[in-house]
């Protein structure tokens, strides 16, 4: 992998790729529902509210409405998914369950990851979230001293969007091709490879990836094995 070579700093994902959303999350959908009476499961309660989630973030892009902040959009997306199911809720009862979001957990593979990845490679946070919700999870819920946290914030839009990559090339003092990606969301991966950064797809749900040119450099289903990738020989003498 001639290209790893030039790689100096990792931009990772934070929602999805490092914490793990369903895992933290669906304990408290599944009180919320089971206290609603609702016939609907709690994995697919998530499925849903994940999914659109992400439109109201594409929405935001698309309309140029700026960065409203990745909690507003999972609330938005939560007063739309209990729509769809007809289930009536209160303001307070969408307040109780948003709380879990400040309760979101690593994936278990991460922070031994990260230690093994430690002092080889700048190790960034590159996130849709708004930079106190960050500051948050990355101290109290991750516990992980990284190099940088990003917020798209500071591009003005939700990632993909490519002003969100360039920006952050610009912040670490990086040419793009020197960024590798990870990010078990795709259409993150294929953005910044769009703006020529590397890209690591960490594939934690066996999903395929977009038919597009801008594919990922490596896949792997894990951090374990992202670590196996990049800890060559020659990345412990740069």
């Amino acid at each position: 992998m001639e290209w790893l070579s030039g790689i100096t700093a990792l931009t990772f994902d934070l929602f999805g790729t490092i914490l793990d959303l369903g895992g933290s999350l669906t304990p408290a959908i599944a009180g919320f529902l089971q206290r609603k009476g609702a016939a609907i499961s709690p994995d697919r309660f998530w499925d849903q509210w994940r999914a659109r989630q992400r439109i109201e973030q594409y929405q935001d892009t698309l309309l140029m409405l700026g960065h409203s902040g990745y909690l507003e959009t999972a609330r938005r997306a939560l007063v739309y998914t209990v729509g769809l199911n007809q289930i009536e809720v209160t303001a307070d009862e969408v307040r109780g369950v948003m709380d879990a979001w400040r309760e979101l957990r690593p994936f278990p593979d991460v922070l031994p990851v990260l230690e093994r990845l430690r002092g080889r490679y700048a190790l960034v946070v590159l996130s849709n979230g708004e930079p106190d919700y960050l500051d948050h999870l990355v101290r109290n819920r991750v516990h992980w001293s990284f190099d940088q946290v990003i917020s798209v914030q500071v591009a003005g839009a939700f990632k993909p969007h490519p002003g969100v990559y360039r920006r952050a090339a610009g912040l670490l003092g990086r040419e793009a091709a020197k960024c590798l990606m990870v990010s078990a969301n795709s259409f993150d991966v294929m953005g910044a490879r769009s703006c020529g950064f590397r890209g690591a797809f960490v594939n934690r749900y066996r999903l395929p990836y977009e038919d597009t040119p801008y594919q990922p450099d490596i896949t792997v289903p894990d951090f374990t094995e992202l670590a196996n990738r990049l800890v060559q020989p020659s990345a412990a003498s740069r």
